[in-house]
């Protein structure tokens, strides 16, 4: 009876196949969608073939890309190899909110192929001078405003293609968002400043761009912005960024217009902020509060740990502030970084340290990549 019912499955299956007709193309179920308005060049294996010659010769390499991120440090290495050339999106599925781009690749570009589609990448990523690369963001795993909320550079990372230490070239994880197959290494190289391998490409998950969006300001001071930031952080609101600076409180709701008025009306803010680039330029550092030569210092703070100073920049709901100072001691839990000066930040701790040892010699056992950009000076 199965056989049977099989068989003419089979023949109508084959007949209608016959009759499709031929103006109508079948659809294909990924829509991998790529634009050409930008450079598509693949340098891969001049890459690879740098990394294998500097490990044979006991080279080091300095990876860069366009130089964007070069005041967070540099590799104490004696060549620099420039990725800034291997450019292209390889694969854009907007149906699947996934894209795969080459390391080179500029964020601007990205971008604008992004918003075509009304999509985004959400951890914004900063750049800096207009010039970050894709593998610069996912090296440094710096993300912007929204990082609280969107999640990190490292909750977006589905798979990284790189060249280890050694000039071979690995892939780890994959292209779609369902995906467990081995070690999350992808996730591992992630914010390792290009110590564990060159990343030649990477595939993200994306996230559809809100209806609407509307910065509502506040004058406050950073103590009552502090207390407003964790009460709300309670409440189901569709914040997606926060800004305390001189004594006004900025916040970014997101979503449905309907829901953001209710959201203004419920967070007692209505007065708007009109400038639209407000954002942009704190994530770029293109905001006053950054201008001048003064010591810059970033600091990591609990959630819900006050930080109640007035001098400071505060975002991310109270979970990273600025200070121009150079002397600054991290809170409990946290920790802080200088980025004007750059200065390196040491693994101070032992145990760490030795387990990020032992990462770094399975991946780069020779000490060619970015040599002294994260010292384990506990190890």
């Amino acid at each position: 009876m199965f056989r049977a019912w099989w068989d003419a499955r089979s023949r109508w299956r084959a007949a209608l196949s016959r009759t499709r007709s031929p103006l109508v193309p079948r659809q294909r179920a990924t829509g991998v969608a790529i634009s050409l308005s930008g450079e598509d060049r693949d340098d891969a294996e001049a890459i690879v073939d740098t990394v294998a010659a500097s490990c044979a010769d006991g080279d080091t390499l300095a990876i860069s890309g366009h130089g964007s991120k070069r005041f967070l440090g540099e590799a104490q290495a004696k060549t620099t190899l420039s990725v800034a050339g291997h450019t292209g999106v390889i694969a854009h599925r907007p149906n699947e909110l996934v894209l795969t781009a080459r390391a080179g690749t500029p964020l601007a570009h990205i971008e604008r192929l992004l918003d075509s589609h009304r999509q985004m990448l959400p951890f914004d990523p900063p750049q800096f001078g207009g010039q970050g690369t894709f593998g610069g963001a996912i090296a440094t795993g710096l993300a912007g405003p929204a990082r609280p909320w969107r999640g990190g550079v490292r909750d977006s990372v589905l798979g990284v293609e790189i060249v280890n230490g050694l000039g071979e070239r690995l892939v780890f994880g994959g292209s779609v968002i369902k995906n467990v197959a081995g070690y999350d290494v992808s996730r591992l190289v992630t914010g390792a400043f290009g110590t564990l391998g060159v990343i030649l490409s990477a595939s993200v998950r994306l996230l559809p761009k809100p209806e609407a969006e509307q910065t509502l300001v506040r004058e406050c001071d950073a103590a009552r912005a502090g207390r407003w930031l964790r009460a709300w952080a309670r409440w189901p609101l569709p914040i997606t960024a926060t800004c305390f600076d001189g004594g006004l409180l900025r916040v970014r709701v997101s979503g449905a217009r309907t829901a953001i008025a209710d959201a203004a009306t419920e967070l007692g803010m209505p007065m708007r902020d009109p400038d639209p680039t407000f954002w942009q330029r704190v994530r770029d550092h293109d905001h006053p509060w950054f201008d001048g030569d003064a010591p810059l210092t970033r600091i990591a703070i609990p959630r819900g740990t006050p930080f109640e100073r007035d001098d400071a920049l505060i975002e991310w709901g109270g979970s990273q502030a600025w200070l121009r100072d150079d002397d600054v001691e991290a809170p409990p839990g946290g920790h802080v970084r200088s980025y004007r000066p750059a200065v390196a930040t040491a693994v101070t701790n032992a145990a760490l340290a030795r387990y990020m040892q032992r990462i770094k010699d399975a991946f780069d056992p020779k000490g060619v990549l970015n040599p002294g950009l994260v010292p384990l000076d506990a190890a």
